[in-house]
């Protein structure tokens, strides 16, 4: 059997994937990932068949402005939606969509038959439990949530309407807007597996039959991988260093940020790792190391602490180690997450990076370290997620449907 998945965005939105993708080709299906190009040797080291989609976001990383957000969203899916056809060609008997890719892939199901499932990394769907993940990080009020909840997926839709307008063109399928197709897939109970901890978000009891929430999906790396060297000889030269990274955001501001990690980790008297990423960090120093990409499954659990963007798969990788945080959030689901943690007790008050200063990170850091309430916290939180398996949950799911 041939799966495809479809899931586009930032490295946050597809890293994920290339390990669910993994696990399914072991238990012997046909697996091929679609993403933008940048993504190919990701996809190709967790030995799956890359198929590209059109686009590139590795320059929109730095945007912080909502309505600029939209605009540049609506241009990546209209520009995705071109090529996104293409992906399907060669065979394919089930998609799997992430949240960004699902408003495509639900017409070529229309005009091929070919069933699919979502996998989403983030929730979408309205509920009185909290506000919709990219508007707001504060509740609202059970109604409120429920009615920006509904807002915030008109305004999705709105986004993609060129995309699905062309798309369904070039499919030879009669007019249909985002929108009537959203809730014929609302109304026919399609099914979305949440690729996230039940600890970070319970399943809200409102949510319509059909969606749930499995458990994180964690990125692929090779077992026999080893971190590099001269990172080895940091982590054992002192005592356990704090990280610092922005991931795929930020891009453009590295050496602001980079003077403000330094001096904020000399007040703190802490050791620290800069990760490049986006923004791409860097210093020099007894003290201080640099380093690029290294597997956080590798890393996180011989640190004191994080100071990250507050992406969902950073967020989970700090909690399955028992790590506590520092959250900066930049921009989209990322103060959601930020608070998420914060409730927990594992991370830190958010810091909005636009308010980010040496004195704020210092302070923050110290009592993230010394504070042993957040290391319990995050500790406690690890616990629960080793209770889960995301992964057999989305086997599960793909047996019964093909067998169905």
């Amino acid at each position: 059997m041939r799966i495809l998945i479809a899931a586009a965005g930032s490295r946050g939105d597809v890293a994920p994937y290339t390990g669910l993708g993994a696990a399914l080709h072991r238990a012997g299906y046909d697996v091929a990932l679609a993403a933008t190009d940048a993504f190919a040797p990701l996809v190709g080291a967790a030995g799956l068949e890359f198929r590209s989609l059109p686009g590139d976001t590795r320059a929109r990383g730095d945007v912080t402005d909502r309505r600029e957000l939209m605009r540049t969203a609506a241009a990546f899916i209209t520009e995705l939606g071109q090529g996104f056809a293409d992906a399907a060609d060669g065979g394919t008997d089930l998609l799997l969509l992430s949240a960004t890719t699902a408003p495509l892939g639900w017409h070529l199901t229309e005009a091929t038959g070919i069933p699919s499932l979502g996998a989403y990394l983030q929730p979408t769907a309205p509920t009185g439990d909290f506000p919709p993940v990219v508007t707001s990080s504060r509740s609202l009020g059970r109604l409120a949530n429920r009615a920006t909840g509904r807002f915030a997926l008109r305004m999705a839709d709105r986004v993609f309407e060129r995309a699905v307008t062309e798309l369904r063109h070039r499919l030879q399928l009669p007019p249909l807007p985002p929108s009537a197709m959203r809730r014929r897939q609302e109304q026919a109970n399609w099914p979305v597996l949440h690729g996230f901890s039940t600890a970070l978000v319970p399943r809200p009891s409102d949510w319509r039959s059909g969606l749930e929430v499995v458990g994180t999906w964690w990125p692929h790396h090779d077992a026999a991988q080893l971190l590099p060297t001269e990172l080895e000889d940091f982590l054992h030269a002192g005592p356990r260093p704090v990280l610092i990274g922005f991931g795929s955001m930020a891009a453009g501001d590295g050496e602001r940020l980079s003077e403000i990690a330094v001096r904020a980790l000399r007040l703190a008297g802490l050791r620290g790792i800069l990760q490049g990423g986006s923004a791409g960090l860097a210093a020099e120093g007894d003290d201080v190391l640099t380093i690029g990409d290294v597997p956080h499954a590798l890393l996180f659990p011989r640190l004191a602490a994080v100071v990250h963007h507050a992406g969902a798969g950073t967020s989970a990788a700090a909690l399955r180690a028992g790590v506590p945080a520092v959250t900066v959030p930049v921009t989209a689901d990322q103060p959601f997450w930020a608070g998420r943690l914060a409730t927990l007790g594992a991370a830190t008050d958010p810091i909005p990076f636009r308010s980010l200063t040496a004195e704020r990170l210092a302070d923050a850091l110290t009592r993230a370290v010394k504070q042993q309430t957040y290391a319990r916290a995050a500790e406690r939180v690890a616990r629960h997620m080793a209770t889960e398996d995301g992964t057999a949950q989305v086997l599960k799911a793909v047996q019964r449907l093909t067998k169905g």
